[in-house]
Formats: structure tokens, C-alpha cells, sequence
């Protein structure tokens, strides 16, 4: 027997757990009111109420513990069914209540009494749990994915492997030149375009920029002479379709460069081999920051990126000087394996871009040979390997861009299938509108193509959805598999050279694949030692070169999958004031977006 003095509005005894008599009505409609606790996705507790009513009462065991209060007996159980209708029961303030069915009693005759009552409880009521309210709610799984046929199809014949080649390294070093070069020597630019590059190049007194404009296409990348965007180019070597990625080197369009390269499977950092210049790439101007050489390096390694090809360029500026390449290769060399970079993973290229020397043929100058009797440029490309491509899941595609098709004018996403396959006809599911639509037509290169797998580079049109609802950061997905689109998130994260802390409310720009959103630091949880394991305080701050397991939270909702789950997804990097402070990857969802 309770003891305890309740309101009589209680249900049951916030001290004891146990149920009021008066809860209990023989032959009337039973109302629980129940004053609860629960808990917001904010954090905040508010009282609220829970009202809870029952259908079909039992007669037979309402006077079995309507007896027992007259007489003095030991109390029975009161019995409920799972079918009975219930408001918000989760929001009870009980600790797993469990009111199980009792055998011992039935009296046919209050039942029939009772059967035409339309709010009454039932007479095989089994069992009722009655448990706290929580914030993360209990989706049900899905269904554990299978691929159809038409999506694991074996590499048609005749049709070579793409390999997505991202090409970085500090400002002016000659990556959008080499791009540029190579296009031309494998036939990819037009002799009329060249010429016309050419012209234009000379009369605004840059004529050294011809094999730049291949790829710095815009009005403002030429009068700056810098590359300002992610230019995409495509070129075919006897082994790979390769699709360029030529990233912008000055600090001020890093975040183009994340949003862009991304996409890589494999990288050439370009480092111009010039005295002067190659220190400013790896120690900034005046050797007081991180060179853009170092950042570009630290970056394509946290995109998941092991195979790299190092293009010491402009080797003609140096008379071809087999020293200076040498003491390159000794204090890049040092940095990149600091950067876990394996050394068998490294492949170092000496060349001239603008010479035309070692870049698809072995070099031609007396200088140059002399020395030097390795692997030219497009030989290097060839000699690196593909990723395993992941046909088997559920079909992810991040969007990187929303571009208008050349052949048909229609908005298309542009993107990297990270996961899965599409073909014409497809439903997809874009995120973060959260519609349905269907594929209209898929094209790779410019060209046409009905079915794409991951690893490709397509542009998708879509129908049945507006076209301002397709936007840089979304996410093509399939309907049954959605992504999580979330902004409270934990990760695990390497702090880089920092001139100041990391405290909690630090703001940062967080990016994560094609996503750019204001964030702050709210929790640092753990610092992680040599082996990952953590810390038993939270420390205070993070400083350079420390690893922590910190949370944050965005301004608004992302696209985001745990890094186990999906790579891709998964992996994030934090900037502040135009530099980048920490790379890591998404371990914990902490708060699910609500829709």
C-alpha cells in the first residue's frame, strides 16, 4: 500500500511507482491525467500533460481490485491490452513501469454487462510499458538494401576506367599552364582555340598565359591571372578517362578548392621549383604562415586522397639543376610523410610546362637527360591505381554545382557518385527539400550516357521537381535510404598550426563535401593521444598538432553521414579567418533535423 500523500489528480506515486485506486472506475469511461516532465530538442524541461483514455472496460477486474480496496486485500494488477489507444504515454514520467497480465480472475457475467460500451478497456488487455520521454526517436530500419543487376554490371569492353585527378599547389606555380599543356598535346584543344588563346594572351601583355586560359575561362580569371574556381577538363592516357580538376591555388578560394577536390581519387600537387618561390609555398610570404603548397597538401590527404604525384614544375627556370630538385624532394618529402603520405604512395615528376618538357614524353634537353631518366607525366598518371568503386550501396550522388546542360538548356546536378548507380528513369530523392523526382537524362562529358556508376562524373537532369529546389550541397539519394540532414554533430578532428587556441564558442566555417555553413565549437570532450585513446578530463582549449573529439553545432542543417558509413560524407574541416585550423571526420549525428 502507498503511504505517500499524492494529489489526487496523480496517476500513480512519483515516490513508490504504484497506482492509484481511484485510477480504476467500475463501469465508466477512465480519463489518466498525468502531470509529466519532458524534455524539448532544445535541452529545456517543461511541464506538460499526458492524457491517456481506454476503451472497453473489464468488469471482471475492475471489481476484482474494486474488492480489494473495500476489503482490505492485497491490491491485483490493473491489466491493459496493446491495442488499447494511448496519447503520449512515452511522455509518463516513470522508470519502465511493466503491468503484466493476470490469470488468476474472470467473471463472464460483469463482462457481458460492460460489451456494448463504446470507451471501455479490454477484457485481454496483456500488458502496457510506459516509458520516458526521449529525444532521439526510434526509426524503424529498412530493409537491407540489394542492388539490381543492371547496376553491378561488369566495365564494358573498349571503355577505359575515370579516374578523378584534382590538380593543386600554391598560387602561380603553373597548374592551370600544365593542365592547359597537356590538354593541347593530346589533342583536346583545338588548334583555332589555341590560337585564339594565344592572340588574346599577347595582347593584354600575358603571353605566357595561352595554356592558361584553356582552363581560366572567366572574364575576371584572366584579368587577375589567377584561377579562381574548380575547372573541370577531361582528357584520355592509354589506361584512364581522366577528369581534370584544376583547383585554384591564392588562400582566398580555398574553400573552392574543398568544395571541388573533393571529387579526387588522386592528386598532382604542382610546386614551382624557382628559388624563392617554392619557400613561399611551403613557409608563406616572409615565412611567417603555412604556404598554400603545405595547406593543399594537408587538405587533399584529409579528402581521403593516398596517391600523389608531385609535379616539380618550371625546372627550367634553374637550368634543370638536379640539386635543387634534390633538397625539394628531402623538405617536401619530410612534410608529406608528416601528413601520412607513404612514400611508396609519392611519385616525384620533374617537368616544364611551358618547355614541354617531360609531360608525355621523356625530356628532350641535353640538361635535363643528362640526370634524369624516370617516368614522364602521362606515364605517372597511368602508373596510379583506382579506388574500389561501391556499386553495391544505396545510391548517394553530392551535388557540387547546378549547371545548365549544353545540349538540352535544362538546370542539371553536376557531381561525383560517391555510392550506388543511376540510369534514365531513376527515382531519386533530393535532399534537403526532401522531394522525389524522376531522372530525365543523365550526361557525362556532354555526352549522353543511360546509366552512370560510382566513381562517375554526370550532370543529372531531373523532372518533376522545380529547379530552385536543386541546389550546391544537396544530395541525390535513394528514396528508401535518405541521407541525414542534421547541425549538432561530434567529430574527431587534427588540429593544424594555429597562432590561437581553440576554445568552446570558437566560430568557424565548417565545411563538409560541397557545404559551406557558419558553426561554432560547443563542446571539446576529449583530448585523443598517439592510439586514440581519450583523455579522462575535457581540456580547456586545443592547441597545434593536438587531436580531440569535439562537438558543433551549425547554423543550419547539413547533408551529413557518419564517416563510417559513408566516406565521403564524412569527412569535414574547420577554417577561420581565411585559414584552415582542423581536419577530421563526422563519428557521431548528435541531433537529427525533425521534419
Amino acid at each position: 500500500m502507498c503511504t505517500f500523500d499524492n494529489h489526487e489528480t496523480m496517476v500513480y506515486c512519483e515516490m513508490c511507482g504504484v497506482f492509484r485506486e481511484s485510477f480504476v472506475k467500475s463501469g465508466k469511461d477512465v480519463s489518466i491525467k498525468a502531470k509529466t516532465s519532458t524534455t524539448n530538442f532544445d535541452g529545456d524541461s517543461e511541464r506538460k500533460y499526458a492524457s491517456t483514455s481506454h476503451d472497453k472496460v473489464n468488469s471482471t477486474q475492475l471489481a476484482s481490485v474494486g474488492s480489494s480496496s473495500s476489503t482490505g486485500k492485497k491490491k491485483q494488477p490493473v491489466i491493459f491490452d496493446n491495442n488499447v489507444p494511448i496519447e503520449r504515454t512515452t511522455q509518463l514520467n516513470a522508470d519502465h513501469f511493466q503491468l503484466k497480465e493476470d490469470q488468476g480472475s474472470s467473471r463472464a457475467s460483469s463482462s457481458a454487462q460492460n460489451k456494448g460500451s463504446m470507451e471501455t478497456l479490454s477484457s485481454d488487455i496483456s500488458q502496457l510499458s510506459i516509458e520516458r520521454n526521449n529525444v532521439n526517436v526510434a526509426q524503424p530500419l529498412p530493409e537491407e538494401y540489394k542492388p539490381e543487376g543492371w547496376m553491378l554490371a561488369d566495365q564494358e569492353s573498349g571503355v577505359l576506367s575515370q579516374l578523378n585527378l584534382a590538380i593543386v599547389g600554391h598560387v602561380d606555380s603553373g597548374k592551370s599552364t600544365l593542365s592547359g599543356r597537356l590538354l593541347h598535346l593530346l589533342g583536346k584543344i583545338s588548334k583555332r582555340d589555341m590560337h585564339k588563346n594565344e592572340k588574346e594572351a599577347k595582347e593584354k601583355g600575358k603571353g605566357s598565359f595561352a595554356y592558361a586560359w584553356a582552363m581560366d575561362e572567366s572574364t575576371e580569371e584572366r584579368a587577375r591571372g589567377i584561377t579562381m574556381t574548380v575547372a573541370v577538363a577531361y582528357l584520355e592516357t592509354k589506361k584512364y578517362r581522366v577528369v581534370l580538376l584544376d583547383s585554384p591555388g591564392h588562400k582566398d578560394f580555398v574553400p573552392n578548392l574543398i568544395s571541388g577536390a573533393t571529387q579526387a581519387d588522386a592528386a598532382i600537387l604542382v610546386v614551382d621549383a624557382s628559388t624563392g618561390s617554392f619557400e613561399s609555398g611551403m613557409d608563406g610570404e616572409g615565412g611567417k604562415s603555412v604556404g598554400q603548397t603545405k595547406e593543399h597538401a594537408q587538405l587533399i590527404r584529409s579528402f581521403g586522397v593516398e596517391q600523389l604525384i608531385v609535379a616539380v614544375n618550371k625546372m627550367d627556370a634553374i637550368g634543370y639543376s638536379k640539386d635543387r630538385l634534390e633538397f625539394i624532394k628531402v623538405r617536401l618529402g619530410s612534410f608529406l610523410r608528416s601528413c601520412n603520405f607513404r612514400d611508396s604512395a609519392v611519385t616525384w615528376i620533374p617537368l616544364s610546362a611551358v618547355e614541354n618538357q617531360n609531360l608525355i614524353k621523356s625530356p628532350s634537353d641535353a640538361r635535363f637527360t643528362s640526370w634524369y631518366q624516370g617516368s614522364c607525366l602521362l606515364d605517372a598518371i597511368d602508373s596510379l591505381q583506382l579506388p574500389s568503386r561501391d556499386v553495391s550501396k544505396p545510391l548517394i550522388l553530392p551535388i557540387c554545382d547546378v549547371i545548365k546542360s549544353q545540349s538540352t538548356g535544362q538546370l542539371a546536378a553536376f557531381g561525383k557518385l560517391e555510392t550506388g548507380a543511376i540510369r534514365n528513369g531513376s527515382k531519386v530523392l533530393v535532399l534537403p527539400c526532401e522531394e522525389v523526382a524522376t531522372v530525365k537524362t543523365i550526361e557525362r562529358d556532354s555526352s549522353s550516357c543511360s546509366i552512370a556508376r560510382a566513381g562517375d562524373n554526370v550532370a543529372v537532369i531531373l523532372q518533376g521537381i522545380d529547379g530552385s529546389r536543386i541546389i550546391p550541397g544537396g544530395i541525390l539519394c535513394h528514396p528508401g535510404f535518405p541521407v541525414p540532414v542534421a547541425n549538432y554533430l561530434e567529430l574527431k578532428i587534427r588540429v593544424l598550426d594555429i597562432a590561437i587556441p581553440i576554445l568552446i564558442g570558437y566560430q568557424v566555417e565548417f565545411h563538409i563535401h560541397h557545404v559551406k555553413e557558419a558553426a561554432r565549437v560547443t563542446k571539446i570532450v576529449a583530448l585523443l593521444d598517439k592510439t586514440g585513446k581519450p583523455s579522462k578530463t575535457a581540456p580547456r582549449f586545443l592547441k597545434s598538432k593536438q587531436n580531440a573529439v569535439v562537438q558543433v553545432t551549425l547554423d543550419q542543417a547539413v547533408c551529413v553521414e557518419e564517416f563510417s558509413k559513408c566516406r565521403a560524407l564524412g569527412r569535414a574541416f574547420l577554417r577561420s579567418s581565411g585559414s584552415t585550423i582542423a581536419v577530421g571526420i563526422v563519428t557521431k549525428i548528435m541531433r537529427q533535423d525533425q521534419h
